[in-house]
């Protein structure tokens, strides 16, 4: 908290966060024979069936205008840029990547549609290395998680839970050393009286979670929050709005409690209010000593296909 209270002092200014996630950018490439894969195949057939028409990319487009004019200090894109991990899908991935803003303001954390297959990571590491590299004085190489990025008083810390499954899963993972450097960082970012802001695809939490799409290491990616704290956890996966809790005595909330996040797909034209696509606003205010957090949406609104300010969400 202290370290907080001397950044207030010092004349602190609040930070906005964009975020979204999930856009699923189509249409799909060729699907060549080369590329195939038992698990690809079931993702191709799968887009046809439902997804190809679900995800609307003029909308997505009008979308990401409107997020721009919104003037945010940060982009967050929590993963899913892609579908079935084919080559020719992360080219397009990286040029979507650059209409969110310039690099050193947007930052992307993968997801298991990104990690689809094993022969996907040399080219989700090599398109998506603007978006995931650590600064200069992290020294870390381009694709290595956890990245740390520090914009003004905030630190934009991004994990990777992508990782290549098998057919009809979308678990993922961080793993020990990830965790071990994750926990690290936020103990020198917490020192350094910086508001943490952690960026991952799948939510992080044990309840609710389903066998066949969780984070696998979910219980303990929760007790490193318990005992390091953060301050919000922004996530996809889900295709939905959320929100949920952890605890720490070592989050510097105004109300004691780290706000875990999920936003919709950014391209979803569902029905569902909560599935409807959207990108919320997340702006961080020095206030007391610690850090006030408020939410609002802005996305596909319920009646045509206007874009446009939808609610504040509590948290």
């Amino acid at each position: 908290m202290l370290g907080v209270a001397r950044a207030f002092q010092a004349g602190l200014m609040s930070f906005t966060i964009a975020h979204l996630s999930d856009p699923h950018l189509g249409p799909l490439p060729a699907f060549r024979l080369r590329d195939f894969t038992a698990k690809r195949a079931m993702g191709y057939v799968n887009w046809k069936r439902g997804r190809e028409r679900l995800n609307d990319m003029g909308m997505l487009k009008r979308l990401v205008a409107d997020m721009a004019g919104q003037k945010p200090d940060h982009v967050a894109m929590t993963g899913d840029v892609v579908n079935i991990g084919l080559p020719a899908e992360f080219a397009a991935a990286a040029a979507w990547m650059h209409t969110l803003g310039n690099s050193r303001d947007v930052s992307f954390t993968p997801g298991n549609h990104d990690a689809y297959a094993h022969r996907s990571m040399p080219y989700l590491t090599a398109a998506l290395a603007p978006w995931t590299t650590s600064d200069d004085g992290e020294g870390r190489p381009p694709g290595a998680f956890p990245f740390l990025r520090v914009r003004g008083h905030v630190a934009l810390i991004g994990l990777s839970s992508g990782v290549p499954t098998g057919p009809l899963m979308a678990t993922g993972r961080m793993g020990k050393s990830q965790m071990a450097r994750f926990a690290r960082l936020l103990d020198e970012t917490r020192a350094r009286g910086l508001a943490r802001v952690v960026l991952i695809h799948h939510p992080p939490l044990l309840a609710g979670a389903t066998t066949m799409r969780n984070l696998t290491d979910a219980r303990d990616f929760e007790a490193v929050i318990a005992e390091h704290g953060a301050e919000v956890i922004l996530h996809g996966h889900n295709h939905k709005r959320s929100v949920a809790h952890l605890k720490s005595d070592a989050a510097a909330t105004l109300s004691g409690r780290i706000p875990v996040i999920g936003v919709p797909s950014a391209s979803s034209t569902s029905k569902a209010a909560r599935q409807r696509a959207a990108y919320h606003l997340i702006r961080l205010e020095p206030e007391g000593g610690a850090w006030r957090i408020s939410v609002r949406a802005r996305g596909l609104m319920p009646n045509g296909g206007e874009i446009g300010e939808r609610d504040e969400i509590a948290v």
